[in-house]
């Protein structure tokens, strides 16, 4: 198995020394072009075809990352603080470790290469003010991305969330992805993420897409939209009911009453119940399919 980091933060720095008219390239084709499949499997290119389209610039101010233009100087203490060398040790460790428990129970993974970075998040963005100042991106087998607002809390927690996405690399591996993926799919790879990321390193980590969550409103709000809309593929509803209300504004969409994260929460607590129904592993489950877990969980609708 081969893990290779990609050390933004020497592309980093690389960037804050070039001249303004370089930094777009130096971004482009250091720190994202290892990543090119990864953005081609959702369509967006490294570079745009027309002044003003959409490319891994413009996903960067989306996602809440820093753009380009705003690494200078005034960022040399946030890169700082991921250039430590164990800091980027404990990244590693955390991805081969998640991988590595799969072949130690006799699963054997297709992938055997990937590629992980982490980038840093603007904390000026409402996307950043919404996610936190830790998150991770692992949707696509072979390449898992972290974002930060580096601080000691976010350093020490960002391993948990590449354990969250390296599951999610896992599962991916065995689902085909296609336009037909359902709510039901989506809430159940998210609960395994988390629940695979608990497991490694503890409940307390949980991320706040979880913790936030009150019992309350899990089971006031969030279960009976998540039930409504539970086998529909609408990529604009399963949007909504996976990360609710703030972040669909921010993208343009309308409300529906959910709040932050609720369907990651419910896909916590629907696969804590199937974890406790059948005696499964973590890592068993992570290849369940989603239809076997709705099936041994159908009391948790009621």
């Amino acid at each position: 198995m081969k893990i290779t980091a990609i050390r933004s933060d020497r592309i980093y720095r690389k960037m804050m020394d070039a001249a303004p008219v370089d930094r777009e390239n130096i971004y482009r084709d250091e720190l994202m072009k290892p990543f090119e499949f990864k953005w081609s499997c959702v369509g967006i290119p490294l570079r745009a075809e027309a002044a003003g389209g959409s490319d891994v610039v413009s996903a960067a101010a989306m996602s809440g990352y820093y753009a380009p233009a705003q690494i200078t100087r005034e960022r040399s203490a946030e890169i700082d603080q991921i250039s430590d060398d164990g800091f980027w040790a404990d990244c590693e460790d955390s991805i081969r470790n998640a991988l590595s428990g799969f072949a130690r129970r006799g699963i054997q993974l297709p992938k055997q290469e990937y590629v992980f970075t982490v980038v840093l998040s603007d904390p000026e963005s409402p996307m950043t003010a919404m996610a936190g100042d830790y998150c991770g991106d692992g949707g696509i087998p072979g390449y898992i991305l972290g974002s930060i607002v580096p601080n000691a809390r976010s350093r020490a927690l960002l391993p948990v969330a590449l354990a969250h996405e390296t599951n999610h690399n896992v599962r991916w591996q065995f689902m085909r992805w296609s336009n037909k993926i359902t709510l039901a799919d989506m809430i159940v790879s998210e609960g395994l993420a988390e629940r695979f990321a608990a497991e490694l390193f503890g409940e307390d980590k949980v991320g706040r897409w979880v913790r936030e969550t009150s019992p309350e409103a899990l089971r006031e709000t969030v279960v009976p939209l998540v039930r409504k809309n539970l086998m529909t593929s609408d990529f604009q509803t399963v949007s909504a009911c996976l990360y609710g209300d703030g972040i669909m504004a921010l993208r343009g969409g309308q409300p529906i009453g959910m709040p932050y994260c609720g369907g990651y929460a419910c896909g916590y607590a629907l696969v804590g119940r199937y974890l406790e129904r059948t005696g499964a592993s973590i890592h068993e489950a992570t290849l369940a399919p989603t239809e076997e877990i709705l099936k041994q969980t159908e009391d948790f609708w009621r």
